[in-house]
């Protein structure tokens, strides 16, 4: 197990997997750094077993180091760290959630082969209602299943080739931002005709967690679980025409795709 943890960047994929970590309870030490140091010191208050660290004293102790860094700051923030990992002689596994780069970029950024776990993390990690995928180079099955361990309070912890991570990114990654999307033009709706702003809001979230859960827990097809509420004639159907006038499934499709195609242009 990874008893020493650390977290270059606690910004809110950083946090929000330093939050799941920290329910798992199986690191004895959480190390947390930040650019703001605010940041870290607020996390630090919120999460047992965590203290505020640096940089480089993460980069010399830590056995599993979470990379919580913007793929275009990366290379900045691993530079001044790279003599400090070439010099450990004990064995350290780097986390990097940056979308886009993958294993042997974080390699090459350091000028070493070294273990690193490639993970895309979405927010929603933080209340262990999360999606994270994983795939690593160089990492043992033993140290792929510790990680996992680690981070399964985040919720689905799924590993998947390093091949589909950007597509998955995509779509559950970048996700959230779109369903709440959603949610709010479902509530904008509503208090459109009539409904309290709070009323709204409340309803149209615990309807989409409630669909969702329904999808996970039925294994029905999303297209058959909404045919049974569509009724002949009813108020669904036309609603759902309405949506379908205006394109909603396709714009839902291009918005992942230009996700997509924005994460590859990021290696």
């Amino acid at each position: 197990m990874y008893q020493t943890i650390g977290f270059i960047g606690t910004g809110n994929m950083g946090s929000a997997v330093a939050r799941a970590a920290a329910r798992s309870t199986l690191a004895e030490t959480i190390l947390l750094s930040n650019r703001s140091a605010a940041k870290a010191e607020a996390l630090a208050a919120e999460l047992p077993w965590a203290v505020v660290s640096t940089n480089e004293e993460i980069a010399r102790t830590a056995q599993l180091i979470f990379l919580g860094v913007k793929p275009q700051m990366m290379g900045l923030v691993l530079s001044p760290l790279a003599a400090i990992l070439r010099e450990r002689e004990d064995r350290f596994v780097l986390a990097s959630m940056a979308a886009g780069l993958a294993c042997d970029r974080i390699q090459d950024m350091v000028d070493l082969d070294c273990p690193v776990i490639r993970m895309m993390p979405n927010t929603p990690a933080a209340i262990g209602a999360g999606v994270v995928q994983y795939c690593g180079r160089g990492v043992t099955v033993e140290e792929l299943d510790d990680f996992a361990a680690l981070i399964a309070p985040a919720g689905l912890v799924d590993p998947v080739p390093e091949s589909l991570m950007d597509a998955a990114s995509a779509v559950s990654g970048c996700g959230p931002a779109f369903a709440y999307l959603f949610l709010e033009a479902l509530a904008d709706g509503g208090v459109a005709c009539g409904l309290p702003r709070d009323k709204a809001v409340a309803y149209a979230a615990q309807m989409l967690a409630g669909s969702a859960r329904m999808v996970l827990e039925s294994g029905g097809h999303p297209g058959a679980l909404k045919d049974a509420v569509c009724s002949p004639g009813g108020t669904t159907i036309q609603g759902v025409r309405t949506l379908e006038e205006r394109g909603f499934r396709a714009a839902a499709m291009d918005a992942v795709i230009a996700a997509y195609e924005k994460t590859l242009k990021l290696r």
